[in-house]
């Protein structure tokens, strides 16, 4: 994740607006100051059959229903501590349209409607030796924050014959 940690001063050039929240918080989290980022996010996809990754998906970090402020007051409103050097995460971040979904389940609808990918093959679920890399960058007029990339790969299953039970 070394990629992904960002400053926050970082990002202040590049707070904005959130979408409109209906219905409107509780009062603890409504926020009146613009603590939404703009931060574009891409998702692409390598296969086996294709090393050329296909992109899968465009979102950005300003659909999120609930800013990082509004995040950290609901995590720590039951007593939950925070420290200095705490992570946080957002979870999916996921647009207004279909190719703006942030998770394969959402953009294959559940593995009901399979994800073309540009070698022709297709995806429903994420197979051994595929490949994902999430890239992020926020931009402004002043300033260009880039998150680097960050990849994984899906690695077949180890069979551990200590673990198999004959029935």
């Amino acid at each position: 994740i070394s990629p992904w940690i960002v400053t926050l001063e970082a990002l202040l050039p590049h707070r904005v607006s959130g979408p409109a929240q209906d219905p409107q918080p509780l009062p603890y989290l409504q926020c009146s100051d613009p603590w939404s980022f703009d931060i574009e996010l891409e998702v692409t996809l390598a296969t086996n059959a294709c090393n050329e990754p296909t992109v899968i998906a465009r979102s950005n970090y300003k659909h999120m229903y609930w800013n990082i402020c509004q995040q950290i007051a609901h995590h720590s409103s039951n007593g939950c501590p925070l420290r200095v050097g705490d992570l946080l995460a957002s979870g999916t971040i996921s647009g207004p349209t279909p190719d703006s979904y942030g998770s394969l389940l959402e953009l294959s609808w559940r593995g009901t409607k399979p994800l073309k990918l540009e070698n022709g093959t297709s995806r429903t679920f994420l197979q051994d030796g595929d490949c994902l890399t999430l890239t992020g960058i926020s931009r402004s007029s002043d300033s260009c924050v880039g998150f680097g990339e960050v990849s994984g790969s899906i690695l077949p299953a180890k069979i551990d014959d200590n673990l198999i039970v004959n029935r």
